[in-house]
């Protein structure tokens, strides 16, 4: 369902007093000094509809605060009680207690499918309001606003486009170690809103950067092939006819392509597919193990990994497949590269003394920075605005017995590990791009 922006009421305003620099949060250090932000009950017109009032301020919450960029002030520390919108902020009440931003908003009903959502942004120090916005949108729809209004709330203090009203696709798995089953399941960001995708085999999910949809691998019929689904419709679509098994699928920057895997004859090369024409171009030959592909946001590029040096390592090749070079020189093997939506990182998942870690570098192989490391940690996918990674995490299990697949989430400065609650074990997770 589709938000529905019906007016912005209030304008942004970024004037920022003569002697004092405008309010913004460094992204790169706050993970250890989180900026205090005074956050009051939403004013609302009645129980029912302040009862979604709560529900909507805690979601902005927990989304503000799992950034790990922000600390909301415990409500019992408030001095001012605000009664409408039109009241102004008593700035030295919230200086008092040391909050830096302060988030005023209301809820009203407009009738019985629909609410009005309000909120202003203030800078508490210089005393600016910083931004102003209104929502209307129906009642079953409030968590999307509540997303909505987090990442408007976080691109303004960051200067960095949101993540919080996106959704990931993963792989739900079930079932003892033997008969393990892995269907594709989809949920908010934060974990709700979950439901199945479908009910067979399925690894590898990948979204496409613009399109509600998602290509993935499924075993239907004993072969693994790349299929593409329709979120909203959900009708599934074979690509390509390849005689082997097909595996690893990547769409292009503009969704027009697909890159993919092709294993035949005890070697594997990378193909590239035209989706409107469902003509398929070779990219990689050799006898080597050539997979996990992935475009630079520019389309211009792919970063993969081979096996063709002697062990998996990174490579960057030009998108028609030439120019292929080398970027990974560290101790262990790399694998799972996937490019930043800004192209400043490339994630990978490295492997090295027993252990597994999620890792970072530039896109010429240089300043590598480990962020997380375990028994099992592998298949990274980056949040649209590229500062958060998202993948999953097993431990070692115990008396023979297989310890728990969970997808956990951390920030690009490491300090920020959070674990994604899923009703069962979830691995291959893949991110979606903002919500239209």
């Amino acid at each position: 369902m589709k938000l529905r922006f019906l007016w912005t009421v209030l304008a942004v305003l970024a004037l920022a007093a003569p002697a004092r620099a405008e309010l913004q949060i460094d992204v790169s250090g706050a993970m250890r000094d989180p900026m205090p932000i005074a956050f009051p009950e939403m004013i609302h017109d009645g129980f029912f509809v302040g009862q979604y009032g709560d529900k909507i301020r805690n979601v902005v919450i927990a989304d503000l605060e799992r950034s790990g960029l922000f600390r909301v002030i415990d409500e019992s520390s408030y001095i001012q009680d605000f009664k409408s919108m039109e009241e102004e902020p008593k700035f030295v009440d919230w200086k008092a207690i040391n909050a830096q931003a302060l988030v005023q908003s209301s809820v009203k009903e407009i009738d019985e499918k629909n609410l009005r959502v309000e909120f202003r942004l203030w800078d508490v120090f210089a005393e600016n309001q910083m931004k102003g916005q209104s929502f209307t949108t129906t009642k079953d729809n409030w968590r999307r606003v509540a997303h909505v209004m987090a990442d408007a709330i976080y691109e303004r203090l960051t200067g960095e486009k949101g993540y919080f009203d996106t959704r990931v696709v993963y792989v739900s798995e079930t079932g003892p170690a033997t008969r393990r089953v892995k269907r594709l399941a989809i949920m908010d960001q934060d974990g709700e809103n979950h439901k199945f995708l479908t009910s067979g085999q399925a690894l590898t999910p990948r979204f496409s950067p613009n399109l509600q949809k998602i290509t993935y691998m499924s075993f239907s019929g004993n072969t693994p092939r790349v299929y593409i689904l329709d979120i909203e419709t959900g009708k599934q679509t074979l690509l390509g006819n390849f005689p082997g098994m097909t595996f690893a699928p990547r769409f292009s920057p503009d969704s027009s392509k697909v890159l993919l895997s092709f294993a035949t004859g005890g070697k594997t090369n990378i193909y590239e597919m035209d989706l409107n024409s469902r003509r398929s171009k070779q990219l990689t030959f050799g006898n080597s193990i050539d997979t996990s592909p992935s475009y630079s946001p520019d389309g211009s590029k792919i970063v993969f990994n081979s096996d063709r040096g002697g062990n998996q390592q990174l490579y960057v090749m030009n998108a028609d497949g030439s120019d292929i070079t080398r970027i990974s020189f560290g101790s262990g093997r790399y694998a799972t590269p996937v490019w930043s939506p800004r192209g400043d990182y490339i994630a990978f998942t490295k492997m090295a003394g027993g252990q597994f870690y999620i890792g970072v570098m530039y896109p010429d192989g240089t300043g590598e920075r480990l962020l997380a490391s375990g028994y099992l940690v592998e298949g990274p996918t980056w949040s649209p605005n590229g500062r958060v990674l998202m993948y999953f995490r097993q431990e070692k299990g115990s008396r023979g017995r297989s310890a728990p697949v969970k997808l956990y989430s951390i920030d690009l400065t490491g300090y920020n590990e959070r674990q994604i609650i899923t009703p069962a074990d979830g691995s291959d997770p893949a991110w979606s791009p903002l919500l239209p």
